[in-house]
């Protein structure tokens, strides 16, 4: 499969080929009858400072994708490489707990729900300071208390919150919370599991213009998850869909949001709503039939059974992803 062309000097991740497959057991001896095809050859890269959003529809596969990268759902097969603090890079695909623990303070992971993410009988100081004794076990008491209200307010919260416990705090708190855990270690690279869809519009609105400021401050890096275009548009500097388990479309945010290739990219451009009323996305796509079950994907292009292009060699194999202007790719033959 062509990939996006960069060399892993300029990438903090690379993932290749990238699989996630849930077997399905049932019978009288519970053997394997089927499989779920969850993530099914997913290759793309990340720059050091870039914020790269993953987009599609609910069950299309991007959270797998993240628990895949940080080992949180076992990955099937492929490649996950990761540049380390030395900027030696490992593979760190399938990699079981003992292993993973040296690229965890490295990268971490922001729950898309903040009221089930933390846990309740523990403190703020607690939860906050929980990463810092698994990866800095030498640091003083003083030192984490230090640390943690440091990370408080870096996060918009004040310091006296470390003593309070998740019940008292609204959602968008609980998130920056959330955020405040993630930096304890201090991260080159953070996935961002749709971290603002559980939350109020005005709040959302704050949440993302605080990762932008800890991204401007720290440097670091972004798989933002999201199924909410506007907000991917807003934060992202390059944008990946996926339908199905598989990447269709791939390229700079304005790219993607300004001229889709993808006839599935089309039709979830077109169903975005603009901000003015008086502005329209142009004629709006509705794509006949639903989604196929991922325990029985149509052979080939996953979208083909959808698509108003579709042609009878689309069955045959699952297309690549295909460069069809500068850094813009697309996995149809027919754009």
């Amino acid at each position: 499969m062509q990939k996006e062309g960069l060399n892993m000097s300029e990438n903090i991740l690379e993932v290749k080929d990238l699989k996630v497959h849930f077997p399905i057991h049932g019978g009288l001896f519970l053997g394997k009858v089927g499989e779920v095809k969850a993530v099914d050859g997913v290759s793309f890269s990340v720059k050091p400072g870039e914020t790269l959003g993953m987009v599609g529809e609910s069950g299309c596969g991007k959270t797998t994708v993240g628990k895949a990268l940080i080992n949180l759902a076992p990955v099937t097969s492929g490649e996950v490489l990761f540049a380390g603090a030395d900027g030696k890079v490992s593979n760190i695909a399938g990699l079981n707990h003992k292993a993973m623990r040296p690229f965890r303070s490295r990268m971490q992971m922001v729950f898309q729900d903040p009221y089930s993410s933390l846990n309740p009988r523990m403190s703020v100081e607690a939860i906050v300071s929980e990463p810092l004794d698994i990866h800095m076990p030498g640091m003083s008491a003083k030192e984490k208390r230090e640390k943690v209200a440091w990370l408080l307010e870096k996060v918009g919260l004040r310091a006296a919150y470390a003593a309070r416990y998740p019940h008292e705090f609204s959602g968008g708190q609980r998130q920056r919370v959330g955020l405040a855990r993630a930096l304890a270690t201090n991260p080159a690279f953070i996935i961002a599991d749709e971290p603002v869809s559980a939350l109020d519009v005005s709040i959302q609105a704050q949440i993302i213009n605080l990762l932008e400021d800890l991204q401007a401050e720290f440097g670091l890096s972004y798989l933002f998850i999201a199924h909410d275009l506007s907000v991917v548009e807003h934060i992202s500097d390059r944008i990946a869909v996926m339908y199905l388990g598989n990447m269709v479309e791939i390229g700079s945010s304005r790219d993607v949001n300004r001229n889709p290739l993808h006839p599935y990219t089309k039709a979830l451009m077109s169903a975005a709503p603009l901000p003015d009323p008086h502005k329209t996305r142009g004629e709006r796509i509705i794509l006949k039939g639903d989604v196929p079950s991922p325990l029985a994907k149509p052979s080939g292009c996953g979208f083909r059974t959808r698509c108003h292009m579709a042609k009878p060699e689309c069955a045959l194999k699952v297309p690549e992803l295909v460069e069809k202007a500068p850094g813009h790719f697309a996995a149809c033959p027919y754009v």
